[in-house]
C-alpha cells in the first residue's frame, strides 16, 4: 500500500476506535486519528509476524481486521499510560 492509503486507512481506523472505545481514548479526534495510523502499522506488523500476512491491499478484509485490532491495541495501551499519568499527578 502507498503512503496515502496508510494515512486514509489509519484515519478510518482511528474513527472506528474512537467509536468503540470512547472513554479510553482521551485527547479528542486528532489523538484517535494518530492512534489509528499507528495502530494500522502495528496491526500490519503483528499480522506479518503471526500469520505471514500484513496489511497488503486497501480493499482486503484482512487488512481492515488487522488495522482495527492494531488500533484497539494501541489505543488500549495509550489509555492505560495516559490514565496512569493523570492519576499520578499532584493537584
Amino acid at each position: 500500500m502507498g503512503f496515502l492509503a496508510w494515512i486514509i486507512l489509519g484515519l478510518i481506523v482511528g474513527a472506528i476506535v474512537k467509536a468503540v472505545m470512547p472513554g479510553r481514548v482521551g485527547g479528542g479526534w486528532v489523538t484517535s486519528l494518530v492512534l489509528g495510523v499507528v495502530g494500522a502499522i502495528v496491526g500490519g506488523w503483528i499480522g506479518s509476524l503471526l500469520f505471514g500476512r500484513g496489511v497488503e491491499s486497501f480493499f482486503d478484509l484482512g487488512t481492515w481486521i488487522l488495522a482495527i485490532v492494531g488500533g484497539l491495541l494501541v489505543a488500549g495501551i495509550y489509555g492505560a499510560i495516559a490514565g496512569r499519568s493523570k492519576t499520578t499527578r499532584a493537584p
